[in-house]
């Protein structure tokens, strides 16, 4: 008997809708199919684009698609985020996340997004100690004499950053707070530009974060008063801690994968599972180790935890600082 018109279309259209059921599992049991996009909130050559890089390198070579860095410096590192944020959650844009995520929660007022609610975490990366450096020409050879000669020159201290809202930033601050040094904030659009300006001495000061300073120190063209973790870094291990001189002090740079809220489980848990086992390649932990960062590795609820207890502890430093946005 011949199938009529209209079971022939209702049978194609079953077919259709059980094709079209079955086409998100099977796109992410495949996934990657197509290169992935790495948003990195800052311009090239700071420690968020360093860590990416390496990282996206060993995606690429594993996970058979290219990872592409997309720098989007800008708005204190909310441009970049935003537009994370707001792509598809297909698992095709990623984010870089880093420590200006916890803190611009509360340094912002007017922020369109919620880190904590509209960014799934995927996996962290590593956390490292930001270092308080000067250019070899600053007087000061230690943390007590900055001090000294801060209070003796207030106000004609120029202090760097990667941009406003940054541990970078945020270090500085916390010093200035706990030390009643008067320092004049310079943000910049990332560490790359802040180093180029510190390093002929245009400006005094920068806490940066140790992976993309540690070359420059090593080499011999900054100086490093201290680290700001509570304990010296392996890599500079004659360098004393901030809180040596400034009792409590503490502040640690961190970083890790995010991606828009709604990008399926399988595919966060795909991406997880490969950055825990480029953390635990032992080639990978030297090369991090070198550019001063100790990975953190773990599910995607443990960097979910990371992400809601440093932006907890920002919080805090914001409000008793009263830092504000140039």
């Amino acid at each position: 008997m011949e199938e009529s018109p209209v079971h022939r279309f209702a049978r194609l259209a079953a077919a259709v809708f059980v094709a079209a059921l079955a086409f998100p599992a099977f796109a992410q049991s495949d996934y990657p199919n197509r290169p992935v996009k790495w948003i990195v909130p800052y311009p090239p050559g700071g420690t968020t684009d360093v860590l990416a890089r390496i990282v996206a390198q060993w995606l690429t070579e594993k996970m058979g698609q290219t990872f592409v860095i997309e720098n989007k410096p800008g708005g204190g590192n909310n441009i970049g985020t935003e537009l994370a944020i707001k792509s598809p959650p297909d698992g095709y844009t990623v984010l870089l996340m880093n420590p200006a995520h916890g803190i611009n929660a509360t340094l912002y007022k007017d922020l369109t997004f919620n880190v904590l609610r509209d960014v799934q975490p995927v996996a962290g990366l590593v956390k490292s100690p930001n270092v308080m450096e000067v250019t070899n020409d600053f007087p000061a050879k230690t943390v007590k004499e900055f001090i000294d000669y801060c209070k003796a020159n207030p106000g004609k201290i120029n202090m760097a950053s990667s941009g406003s809202g940054t541990s970078v930033h945020m270090s500085g601050e916390m010093f200035k707070m706990m030390t009643g040094c008067d320092m004049l904030h310079v943000p910049f659009k990332g560490a790359g530009p802040a180093i180029a300006e510190l390093i002929p001495g245009r400006v005094h000061v920068l806490f940066d974060n140790l992976p993309s300073s540690i070359a420059h120190i090593k080499g011999g063209r900054l100086r490093a008063l201290a680290v700001t973790t509570t304990t010296r870094d392996a890599n500079l291990p004659d360098v004393p801690t901030v809180a040596e001189t400034v009792p409590g002090y503490e502040a640690t740079a961190w970083f890790g994968m995010g991606a828009p809220k709604g990008t399926p489980r399988a595919i966060v848990e795909k991406l997880n599972a490969e950055i825990n086992r480029a953390l635990a390649d032992p080639k990978m932990k030297e090369r991090l180790a070198e550019l001063g960062g100790r990975p953190i590795p773990g599910t995607p609820e443990d960097f979910g935890k990371v992400m809601a207890e440093e932006t907890a502890r920002w919080e805090k430093v914001v409000k008793a600082s009263g830092a504000k946005v140039e």
